[in-house]
């Protein structure tokens, strides 16, 4: 089994190393509808799986300057006090297993659709922040702080409860609050944000018993030389043959999770 893990952390490192999505994504319904872990224990050892791997990628961004670091700031100001109230309020709640599982198991698939749909629609979700004539529309900058914050808080809240929501949905909502914010800075400030997000998130499902040592570091083993040698196929696959075949599968599998017992 332990080679199984390995197997599948390599095939989503690819995967991830090639799109520059679909970690979480992925990942945790794998773990929960193909190997039979618990959502619970699923989410919880995919944020630390996150957070180490996209470390490496935050890095590397801030190395070459690809990060706002203002932004990273204003969006950790509402999700990190997000994932800590969300850790404590399952653990106040104090929800029995099969509670958990319907909750969790709900807001993922919520998760894996909305990523499905952004993925698929994305040049006709940025196309609604210009006007015909090709004008950006932006926000006042006066509300612009209170407004990363909030989607701090909602990113956070979503990524806590699904692991999911820190990558895909994320970048689309800095799309929205910066247009004119290059795309290389959009991805590197996203992936930088998330790095603190996911630990924290993960600490907390390991205080709260629902993370597996021994299946993260068969995940690792796979991911990082899966990720690295994606990274350097991503030049040569075309992002519009991936994107929509990598929207169909989260489409099909959230639906999966929908139905999921």
């Amino acid at each position: 089994m332990d080679g199984l893990y390995t197997l599948s952390g390599f095939l989503v490192g690819l995967i991830v190393g090639v799109t520059g999505v679909g970690g979480g994504s992925l990942m945790t319904p794998l773990l929960v509808l193909f190997f039979g872990v618990s959502p619970a224990t699923a989410v919880g050892t995919d944020l630390l799986y996150a957070s180490l791997t996209k470390s490496l990628g935050g890095w590397v961004h801030g190395k070459r300057g690809t990060v706002d670091w203002k932004v990273v700031v204003l969006l950790s100001l509402g999700s990190l006090p997000a994932a800590v109230t969300t850790i404590l309020l399952l653990k106040y709640l104090a929800l029995d297993e099969k509670t958990l599982r319907s909750v969790i198991s709900s807001v993922l698939s919520v998760a894996l659709l909305a990523t499905a749909i952004v993925l698929l629609f994305k040049e006709q979700i940025q196309k609604l922040g210009r006007s015909h004539d090709g004008t950006v529309y932006e926000l006042h900058h006066r509300y612009l702080p209170a407004a990363t914050i909030a989607t701090g808080v909602v990113v956070g809240s979503l990524v806590t409860i699904s692991s999911i929501g820190a990558g895909v949905l994320g970048t689309v909502a800095l799309l929205f609050l910066y247009p004119r914010m290059p795309a290389v800075k959009v991805v590197g400030t996203d992936i930088v944000h998330a790095v603190p997000l996911t630990a924290l998130a993960g600490m907390g499902h390991l205080a709260l018993g629902t993370v597996n040592l021994v299946l993260l570091g068969s995940l690792l083993l796979g991911s990082l030389p899966g990720i690295y040698i994606g990274s350097h196929l991503s030049a040569k696959v075309p992002e519009k043959v991936l994107r929509p075949l990598l929207a169909v599968m989260l489409l099909i599998i959230g639906l999966k999770m929908v139905f999921y017992k």
